[in-house]
């Protein structure tokens, strides 16, 4: 058999994978709907387990399907490799995770490859919306380099079906566009129901330098980081003073897709992962992590850019953390898996049984391999705790 027959065969066997994938994430999309997860109410925690699960989807690159081949791949795994591979991780993973929400953390699509970008952008949230998984999403820098600019990128997502994205806060002036927050509430029927326990914050870390005399990659502006400071106090506030009165703040996650300058703080020693790649952070430092570090209630801040880097590192009270190169058309590193970041967040059960605030939160990551593999589970923050850490470089069982 010829290598052009081999090729179209193994192309063919990889849309009847799609088809079935597709057909069989339908079914868990209508599974969802009944139980109630992920409906029009909001993001709610779920009742039987007490938990909340985010699935970090960065740097998928995605451009023109199966006419768009892979990078950095093994030359065994290179024949037939596109942008559906992707697509396969994404139904694979969210069947596997089944998570109460996605957050696609920028350079969603490859603006450069990509004919048309909106139905770049529709073929790579896809799984998503056809498994019935509520979803946000941040911009990068690559998003906007093709047929739509960086303001049309994001106001696309925020038309997109069961999307969370917001394009900006109403009624403030803003850098960038896609700076928002959600609201998790407690587990319906509980003293917490009507109260978000879990925050979560979205900011654009903007393209490239806008700034003649400063080079290099964008950053978090001063507008944004008063937004954030403001959302955060506000929030804190309607936790602890209205009733139930809590003690302390809901903790907070913040997701974005460019590094800090303070993703160099780490070494082999101090943090859980790998570090391949330098840190690809703007050339100056406009203090955003001041910002987190202040607000007080953020406990881990999650980013994509540098796709061979997933480590976490704790500096001051405040996990930094990437999640590792998730698509094919992206480059990365032949025989390093492609991955995802996982975050599960736990309440607290009194003896009771009444389930109340946040207790823990807890990361892992899942590598595109034969099994699914999940690797360098760890405690990022613990209620009562400085955060312990714990490390399991590769754990077999599906879910930590």
């Amino acid at each position: 058999m010829g290598l052009a027959h081999r090729r179209l065969l193994l192309l063919l066997l990889h849309l009847l994978l799609l088809v079935a994938a597709a057909a069989e994430a339908a079914a868990a999309g209508a599974g969802r709907k009944e139980k109630g997860i992920g409906g029009g109410g909001g993001l709610r925690f779920r009742g039987g387990s007490g938990t909340f699960k985010v699935v970090q989807v960065a740097d998928m690159h995605y451009a023109d399907g199966r006419r768009t081949g892979c990078l950095d791949v093994l030359p065994s795994e290179a024949a037939g490799c596109s942008d559906l591979n992707t697509t396969a991780f994404l139904y694979r993973l969210f069947r596997d995770e089944d998570p109460d929400l996605v957050v696609f953390t920028g350079d969603n699509i490859y603006g450069f490859d990509a004919t048309d970008a909106a139905k770049s952008m529709d073929a790579a949230i896809a799984p998503a919306i056809n498994m019935n998984l509520p979803w946000a999403a941040v911009i990068g820098n690559h998003d906007q380099e093709g047929t739509l600019s960086r303001e049309g990128v994001m106001r696309h997502l925020v038309g997109m079906k069961n999307t969370l994205s917001r394009f900006n806060p109403e009624g403030i002036e803003i850098d960038g566009y896609g700076n928002y927050n959600l609201e998790v509430g407690g587990v319906e029927g509980t003293l917490l129901a009507n109260k978000s326990v879990l925050n979560l914050y979205f900011l654009d870390s903007g393209d490239y330098s806008t700034v003649p005399s400063i080079g290099g990659y964008g950053w978090i502006k001063a507008s944004q980081q008063f937004w954030f400071q403001q959302t955060s106090s506000n929030l804190q506030t309607k936790y602890m003073k209205e009733e139930p009165k809590q003690k302390a703040a809901a903790p907070g996650l913040v997701y974005f897709h460019i590094p800090l300058p303070e993703f160099s703080s780490f070494t082999s020693s101090n943090f859980t992962g790998v570090k391949q790649e330098g840190i690809s952070s703007p050339s100056i430092n406009s203090g955003f992590f001041a910002s987190m570090v202040e607000a007080g209630d953020v406990k881990a801040a999650f980013i994509g850019h540098d796709h061979v880097n997933d480590f976490c590192g704790k500096l001051n009270g405040i996990q930094l953390c990437y999640a590792g190169g998730f698509g094919y058309h992206a480059y990365g590193k032949a025989g390093w898996s492609r991955r995802a970041r996982v975050v599960s967040v736990q309440l607290e059960k009194t003896d009771g049984g009444e389930w109340r605030g946040v207790k823990s939160i807890k990361t892992w990551k899942r590598l595109d391999d034969p099994h699914l593999t999940t690797i360098d589970s760890e405690v990022l923050w613990n209620r009562g705790s400085n955060g312990m850490t714990f490390s399991c470089r590769v754990c077999m069982t599906v879910n930590p």
